[in-house]
C-alpha cells in the first residue's frame, strides 16, 4: 500500500461491523464483474429478440467493456477527490438504473446504450470498492483478509456470471440477466451509508480530456474493425473510423505527456517488465474474450445446448484457472515470475490452437480439453502479471499501475473481439459462397416448392441446419486461428521480461527510480477481472 493510501486511511473511520461491510463491498464488486460474462449465454436469445447481426452482436459485450475499461482510471481518481463512499454509491446507482433500463430494451440500439452506461457505472464503482477496503479495514491481518475475499470474488465472478446467465436465461428470459442487478443494486445503496465509512477527500485534478479521448479512440478503432467485417476494408466509413481512431489516440498520448495529473501516467511504461506485462495482458485478454464469445455461439447453435447446459459447460475453465493460480502464487516468490508467464503463455496459446481445430462434427470433449489447457495457462499468467504491475512503482502511481491491468484486459478484450470478428465474418462469407454450389445445397433447393424457393431467396427460409452449422463452425475456427496469432505475440513478449525473485525492497519504489523486485510481504493486488 502506498504512503498516500496509508495516510488517508489512518484518519478514516473503521468498520463497526466488518463482516457486513466486507459483504457489501464484495457484493458490489461481484455484481460488476458478473456483467462482463453474464450476458454471454443470453447472446443468441438477444440476437433473435432484437435482430442483431452476427457482427453487431459483439457490441453487446464491447459497449460494456469499452466504457468500463476506458473510464476505470478516472473512476478511481474521482473516489480520491470527491470521497470514495459518495462516488461508490453513485456508481452503483448508475449501474443499477442502466441494468433496469436495458432489461426493458425493445431495440438493439436501446440495449447497447444501456450496456455502455452500465460500463460507466462499473468504472466508477469498481476501483472505489477496492479503495474502500483500505478506508474501512485496519492495516495488517484484517485488511489482508478483506483483500483476499475481494480477490476471490473478482477471480470467480466470470464463472459465476456464465452459470447464472444460463440459469436466468433458461428459467426466466434473457432480460433477467439485466433485471437481476436491480434488487441487488438497491439493497447495496441502502446498506452502504449504514456500514461503509466515508474517506477523506484529497486535492487533485480530473484528466477528463484523457479519459474521453482514450475511450472515444478505442471505440472508433473497434468500430472500424467491426464495420470492415460487415462491409469492406475500403469502405469510406471504415477508413474514416480508422483515421478518427488514430487522431483521438494520438491526442490522448499528447495530453497524457503534458497533463500534470494524467489519468494514465506514461512513466509506467518506462519499466520493461511492466510495459511488456501490459501488452501480454492485452493479447491474452483478447484471446479470452474472443474464446468465450465464439464458444458460446458454438455450444448453443452447433451443439444445441440449452442456456443452463451452456453455462455449466464453461465451469471447468474456472477450476483450471484457480488451480494454476494457486500453484503460481505459492512458488513465484521463489522462482520468479518469468517461468510461470512463459509456460502459461505457451499453454494458453496451445489451448487456443487446439480449439481452432473444431468443426461442425466436434462434440463437447473436443472443446473441454483445450479449454482446460487454456485456463490452466491463464492461471499461471494472472498472478505474475499482477505482481509485475505493482512492483517497484512510485508511491503515487501504485493505484494506476494496478488498475492498468484491468484496463488492458478490458480494452484488449474489446479490440481483440473486433479483430477476430473480421476473420469470423470473412470466413463465413467464403464458406457460404463455397457451399452455394455444393451438391448438398442443390438437393435442398430441389426439395422446395416455388413459394418456398421464393421465400428462401428473400431470406425468409433458412438454409438446412447442417449447412448453417458448417458455416458457423468454419467462421469460429478461423477466428480462433487469429486468436492463436495474438497468443503467439503475447508469448513472444514474455521472453522480454527480466526474471526477478523476492526482495525486501517492497513494492513501492521511491520517487527517483523504480525496481523490478517483488516483495515477499507485499499486499497482493486483486486478480484481473
Amino acid at each position: 500500500m502506498s504512503t498516500a493510501q496509508a495516510s488517508a486511511a489512518a484518519g478514516a473511520p473503521r468498520a463497526r461491523h466488518p463482516g457486513v461491510t466486507l459483504a457489501v463491498i464484495a457484493g458490489a464488486q461481484l455484481m460488476i464483474v458478473l456483467d462482463a460474462t453474464i450476458v454471454n449465454i443470453a447472446l443468441p436469445h438477444m440476437q433473435h429478440a432484437l435482430k442483431f447481426s452476427d457482427t453487431g452482436l459483439t457490441w453487446v459485450l464491447n459497449a460494456y467493456t469499452l466504457t468500463f475499461g476506458g473510464l476505470l482510471l478516472l473512476g478511481g481518481r474521482a473516489g480520491d477527490i470527491l470521497g470514495r463512499r459518495r462516488v461508490f454509491m453513485f456508481g452503483i446507482g448508475l449501474f443499477t438504473i442502466a441494468s433496469l433500463v436495458g432489461g426493458f430494451a425493445q431495440s438493439s440500439g436501446w440495449l447497447l446504450a444501456a450496456r455502455a452506461v452500465q460500463g460507466v457505472g462499473g468504472a466508477i464503482a469498481s476501483p472505489t470498492a477496492l479503495s474502500l477496503i483500505t478506508t474501512n479495514f485496519a492495516e495488517g491481518k484484517e485488511r489482508n483478509r478483506a483483500f483476499g475475499v475481494f480477490a476471490a470474488v473478482s477471480g470467480s465472478g466470470a464463472a459465476i456470471g456464465l452459470l447464472l446467465g444460463g440459469m436466468l436465461t433458461q428459467w426466466l428470459s434473457w432480460r433477467w440477466v439485466l433485471f437481476v442487478n436491480a434488487p441487488i443494486g438497491l439493497a447495496l445503496i441502502l446498506l452502504v451509508p449504514l456500514y461503509v465509512g466515508e474517506s477523506a477527500r484529497r486535492p487533485g485534478r480530473f484528466d477528463v480530456t484523457g479519459a474521453i479521448t482514450s475511450t472515444a479512440g478505442m471505440t472508433a478503432l473497434v468500430y472500424a474493425f467491426i464495420h470492415a467485417a460487415q462491409d469492406s476494408w475500403g469502405d469510406r466509413l471504415t477508413i474514416g473510423a480508422f483515421v478518427a481512431a488514430g487522431v483521438l489516440l494520438a491526442a490522448f498520448v499528447a495530453n497524457e505527456m503534458r497533463h500534470r495529473q494524467p489519468v494514465m501516467p506514461m512513466r509506467l511504461f518506462a519499466n520493461r517488465n511492466r510495459s511488456s506485462g501490459y501488452v501480454v495482458m492485452l493479447a491474452f485478454g483478447a484471446g479470452m474474450f474472443g474464446m468465450f464469445f465464439f464458444l458460446t455461439l458454438f455450444v448453443q447453435n452447433v451443439l444445441g445446448y440449452s442456456p443452463l447446459k451452456a453455462g455449466l459447460a464453461f465451469v471447468p475453465i474456472s477450476f483450471a484457472i484457480g488451480v494454476s493460480a494457486q500453484i503460481s502464487s505459492n512458488l513465484m516468490l521463489r522462482m520468479g515470475p518469468k517461468p510461470f508467464m512463459m509456460s502459461g503463455a505457451a499453454l494458453s496459446t496451445g489451448g487456443l490452437y487446439w480449439l481452432s481445430l473444431i468443426d461442425r462434427h466436434s462434440g463437447y470433449p473436443s472443446i473441454l480439453g483445450p479449454m482446460l489447457l487454456f485456463g490452466f495457462g491463464m492461471g499461471f499468467i494472472f498472478v505474475p502479471l499482477t505482481m509485475i504491475a505493482v512492483s517497484g512503482v512510485r508511491n503515487e502511481d501504485t493505484g494506476a499501475a494496478s488498475a492498468m491491468l484491468n484496463v488492458t484486459q478490458q480494452v484488449g478484450g474489446s479490440l481483440g473481439l473486433s479483430i477476430l470478428t473480421t476473420f469470423f465474418s470473412s470466413a463465413q462469407k467464403s464458406e457460404q459462397t463455397k457451399l452455394a454450389g455444393s451438391e448438398q445445397m442443390h438437393r435442398f433447393l430441389a426439395s422446395l416448392n416455388p413459394k418456398q424457393l421464393a421465400d428462401f431467396k428473400a431470406g425468409k427460409v433458412p438454409p438446412p441446419a447442417d449447412i448453417t452449422n458448417q458455416v458457423l463452425a468454419h467462421g469460429i475456427s478461423t477466428a480462433l486461428v487469429a486468436a492463436v496469432v495474438l497468443g503467439a505475440i503475447g508469448l513472444a513478449l514474455t521472453f522480454l521480461i527480466r526474471n526477478t525473485k523476492a526482495s525486501a525492497a517492497g513494492t513501492g519504489g521511491d520517487a527517483g527510480h523504480e525496481t523490478d523486485a517483488i516483495a515477499p510481504d507485499a499486499e497482493p493486488a486483486p486478480a484481473p477481472i
